[in-house]
Formats: C-alpha cells, structure tokens, sequence
C-alpha cells in the first residue's frame, strides 16, 4: 500500500533525459539535444541583474511580478499581437513552465483529458499526466521528405469529448518549427468557445521565426475567453537558466493568478525579473541578431539534409530545432544512443515527443541548431558518417 498517486508513481524518464544522463558532461560531445543554444546571456541582461543584487533587492515582492516587469510585458505583447493586453492579464509566476502548470491547474481535474497537437516537448504532457488528466494526442501530418507538417482539424475537433478541458499546442512548434495560421486558430477559438474547452497557446518562440510571422492567440482572443498564452525569457533573450516566464490569462482570473502564483513559488526570483525587465525593454537587437545566428544553423542542417539520402525534413518555419527523418529507423533511442558513442553528438530522440507508441515519432531525431556554425557543420558531418 503506498499513498502517492499512481499517475505520479507513473512517470518515467522521458527520452531526452535518457540519452543525456549519458553524456552530460563530457568533453567530447557535441551536444545538441536540449533546447537552447551555446550563448551566455548578454551582458546587459546579466548586468541589470547585477545592478538588482546590489541594490538589495532579494525580499520578496509582487506575486505575480514586479510592476514594471508587467508593464513591460504587456507592451510587448501588445506590439507583438496588435491589440492592446491590458497588465492586470500579465502574470509572472516564475519560470514559463509553471504558467503551464497553473493554467492546467485552473482548468483540469482527475479523468479529464487534454488534447495535445504533436509532436510537443514532453513536459507538456507529463505535466497534464501529473495533473491527474489524459493526454490525447493529435499528430500533425507530414515532416519528412519535404511534406509541410499539416493540422487536421476535425480530427483534432473529433478528439474532443465531454471530459475534454484544454486544447494545448506550441506555435512555432518545439520540436517541428510548425507554425499554426490565424485561420487555425480562430477556428480552434470558435470550436473551443461553443464546447466551453479552455486554450493553451504555447508561444514561448514565436519572436524567433524565418519567413513566416507566428501569429499570437491574445490577437483575437478577447480579454475573458478562456485562453492561456505561455510565454518565456528562455529563448528569445538566451535566459534559459533564469526561469523567468509569464502568462498572459483571462482578465477574471487577476485574484486567482496571484493566489496561484503565491501557493506554486512564491513569485519569480526577484532580481532575475529586473534582468528580464532588461532584456523585454532593450533587447530587440539581440533578438535579431540571435535568428540570423539561428538562420544561418538552419542554412547548415538544410545543406547536410541535402546531401545525404537518408536524412529529410519539413524545413522549420520557426524556433530553433531540426527534427530530422532518418530513413530506416525505428528505434530513435537507441540511435541517439549509438550516436552518442560513435559520432560524439547528442540529439534527442523522436520518440520523446509523444506517447510510446508513436511509430511515426520514433523516425526522428530532434537537434538544436542555435550553434557555433563550425560546431555545427562539425555534428552534421559526424552524423553523416554515423548514417
């Protein structure tokens, strides 16, 4: 007899975490399977930091951020989205993922079920699993050979059921750069609004895309819909360790957050946020200067697709991953694994971003191209030779 729950008991591994645990830290390895790049934040995020500790500004404060962080936030996804998003909507609760944890927290309860449009980053769904829902999972069409990944939406729509609660997704995509169209999601906003299902929108990359604009849900979402949008310092200002995020919520919610915020963490690292209050005022540049560096990685994996035939792709239209077919594969931890010890390269195996059974999945390895360009084209070759 035990007392913790079975869904906890559960939880396993993902396939990520088992290639790395067996490379961390070697010297010899060129890793390139968590999502985030080989650059330090930039000084003056780390400055402003600096200039917070000095300052004495380690009590706590504001749980749901500190007031010009919020302030800030909400410009931003203002001029991101094209609509006004009011600060009482803007909760910073910590890092990205426990927005996530708290949405879910807001809408799922024990026998629920979530849907989740995959591939997708595996802690989204452990986490719905934790929750104590289902995940139900809704795979994008395509991404080999040059095949757009694709959304079927009444297969998505047809998922649902009367314990469904959110619909979750990630635009652009960790880990196919998919980016999901405004005509995508006002229908996914109509469907959702008429079954009284809540929106999950995952945009934590979308400042980070090549040709394509990712539209943001908060542009037609109006102030009360149940509608959740994710979003993150970690990537687009290089701040993955700082676990800095917000969301933004229903306008209704401002109490709830707060309390949530409050009995989850405490609020987010105080003078992590004025570092981050740095980065959203002033770090424009640097964003731009990070998707040319993230553009020309993308240039690198695309020539090494080319001239190998048993690699292929949907090439991504956002974030900073190539999730790459191979040909005759069907088991994509045991290769990641093999690659590991032969080529020297760490990737993430496909299989990792969905359910275990996902055959489809299991063709694909997952690699970050936010690298030193000669870093990169060094991995590619390495995993050329291993084919």
């Amino acid at each position: 007899m035990t007392a913790i729950r079975s869904n906890i008991l559960g939880l396993e591994r993902n396939g990520i975490g088992e290639v790395s645990f067996l490379g961390l830290g070697r010297k010899d390895i060129i890793p390139l399977w968590f999502g985030e790049g080989d650059v330090v934040t930039p000084p003056f995020i780390r400055d402003a930091a600096k200039r917070a500790l000095d300052e004495g500004k380690t009590f706590y404060t504001f749980v749901r951020g500190i007031t010009e962080l919020r302030e800030a936030i909400a410009a931003w996804a203002s001029r991101q989205s094209g609509r006004e998003i009011d600060v009482g909507r803007v909760t910073v609760p910590g890092a990205a993922m426990m927005g996530v944890q708290i949405a879910l927290q807001c809408v799922c309860e024990p026998g629920d079920n979530v849907l989740i449009i995959s591939p997708m980053w595996p802690n989204i769904f452990q986490a719905v699993i934790g929750s104590g829902a289902t995940p139900r999972f809704v795979r994008l069409e395509g991404g080999a050979n040059g095949e757009p990944w694709t959304l079927d939406m009444q297969r998505l729509f047809d998922s649902a059921d009367a314990r469904t609660k959110a619909i979750f997704f990630a635009s652009p995509s960790n880990p196919t750069g998919w980016i999901m169209s405004e005509r995508e999601q006002r229908a996914i906003l109509e469907f959702a609004r008429k079954r009284g299902i809540a929106i999950i929108s995952d945009e934590v990359y979308t400042p980070i895309v090549y040709d394509t604009p990712a539209p943001s849900f908060a542009a037609i979402a109006e102030p009360d819909d149940d509608v959740f949008v994710v979003n993150s310092f970690s990537k687009a200002w290089a701040m993955t360790g700082w676990r800095v995020g917000w969301l933004i919520h229903p306008r209704r919610l401002a109490t709830q957050m707060a309390e949530l915020s409050a009995y989850n963490n405490t609020g987010a690292t105080v003078f992590a946020q004025y570092g981050a209050l740095e980065a959203i005022t002033n770090g424009d540049d640097f964003i731009e200067w990070q998707v040319d560096r993230c553009r020309t990685g993308l240039e690198i994996v695309e020539n090494a697709i080319a001239g190998n035939n048993r690699m292929s792709w949907s090439k991504p239209a956002g974030a900073f991953y190539a999730f790459v077919a191979i040909e005759g594969m069907t088991d994509s931890i045991a290769f990641a694994k093999r690659l590991l010890e032969e080529a020297k390269v760490g990737v993430a195996p496909g299989i990792a971003f969905g359910p275990k059974t996902d055959t489809h999945n299991d063709r694909f390895i997952r690699l970050c191209f936010f690298q030193d360009p000669a870093r990169l084209n060094d991995a590619m070759e390495r995993i050329a030779r291993a084919l």
